[in-house]
């Protein structure tokens, strides 16, 4: 599990870093109506939330809770593999140590109260 955790904080620090200086260098709101005007914009966009809805699909089937369900779903489709990335640490972080990789992907089990 240790390299699964490098590799998704590489990906949110890296994502976190470029979004974060490319925010700083142009502002997405000032281009994004002339970016929209070419259809490989447009084709990557429904690519790129079609990918986040699908990781959502997972992620809605891991939270029991409502409200982390809709937390998570507005996180995913606003900010896109830095929130997907950032589920995934704080799963890989939760699981017992030696854990399985079907643990990661499973619901956790919850004991009988």
């Amino acid at each position: 599990m240790m390299r699964l955790k490098i590799l998704f904080a590489g990906i949110f620090i890296f994502m976190l870093v470029l979004t974060i200086r490319t925010s700083l260098q142009s502002n997405l709101f000032s281009v994004l109506p002339g970016m929209l005007n070419h259809p490989w914009t447009v084709a990557t966009l429904w690519d790129a939330y079609f990918g986040f809805l699908t990781f959502y699909i997972w992620v809605a089937y891991k939270e029991d809770r409502l409200f982390s369900r809709i937390l998570w779903f507005f996180l995913i489709m606003v900010l896109g593999n830095i929130a997907m990335s950032f589920y995934v640490l704080v799963e890989l972080f939760r699981l017992p140590p030696h854990s399985s990789f079907e643990s990661l992907l499973m619901r956790r089990s919850h004991p009988l109260s």
